[in-house]
């Protein structure tokens, strides 16, 4: 039986996800920080899923990490699926610090310790590390700083990790997921969000690029297309643009 850990399943993509992959018979390990959804989950599918509270930005976050992947088993796959962002263009300290707790140092730590788990097991079959980053890691967008500047640094240390596994000769396939805008609890409501995606739209793209092994896979093919085009405008050009997403 195939094994995936899921982090940041109490909702949105994550619960999704997590569904879908135990009703297709996978051994699934959810965390996240709401204990009480998780259980809801487990209760849909309670042979196939386990569940560990985790918040990634805790001290024991990634013991507690460790120890869901040994209520499963084992885990072969890891889908870091938690985060946070918030539209700020006043540049709050508490929404900051927030979203660069959880994005980064909560990410890095997680994703480290997958790593780390595949240094040390994973010899026949490649593990994988597959992230749920963002289009906003593309470019530097002015009123969500924090938060596209975060999805920028996730792209950066598993590309990171990648050159790392090369040099130390470590069985692990790395996998960037980056979609555009997803109705999520993450988004506002009160705001119109171009190419808007629905989770039902989007959770099957998502599967199929983490099961195809993608290196990085834009969601969708309409967001490629911008976050092709974007890359080519300077920034002497881009700091014109006024983007209120």
């Amino acid at each position: 039986m195939k094994k995936i850990v899921i982090i940041g399943a109490s909702s949105g993509l994550g619960e999704r996800i997590a569904t879908d992959f135990a009703r297709a018979g996978w051994r699934v390990g959810v965390a996240a920080r709401r204990l009480d959804r998780l259980n809801n989950l487990k209760q849909l599918y309670p042979e196939n899923i386990a569940v560990e509270q985790i918040d990634v930005t805790a001290q024991d976050a990634v013991k507690r990490f460790y120890d869901l992947i040994e209520l499963i088993d084992g885990m072969d796959i890891l889908l870091y699926a938690a985060g946070t962002g918030f539209y700020d263009p006043d540049i709050e300290d508490l929404k900051l610090t927030t979203t660069l707790n959880t994005n980064v140092t909560g990410f890095a730590r997680i994703t480290a310790a997958a790593y780390k788990y595949f240094k040390a097991t994973a010899n026949r079959t490649a593990g994988q590390i597959a992230v749920i980053t963002s289009v906003a890691g593309t470019k530097g967008i002015g009123v969500s700083a924090a938060y596209s500047a975060s999805k920028k640094f996730q792209q950066t240390f598993i590309n990171a990790l990648e050159q790392l596994a090369y040099q130390q000769q470590v069985n692990v396939k790395f996998t960037d997921i980056r979609p555009g805008f997803i109705r999520t609890p993450l988004l506002d409501e009160s705001k119109n969000y171009p190419l808007l995606m629905s989770i039902d739209y989007a959770a099957p793209l998502i599967e199929k690029a983490v099961l195809r092994k993608r290196r990085v896979a834009t969601i969708d093919s309409r967001w490629a297309i911008v976050t092709g085009l974007w890359r080519l405008v300077p920034q002497r050009v881009w700091k014109h643009i006024a983007l209120e997403w």
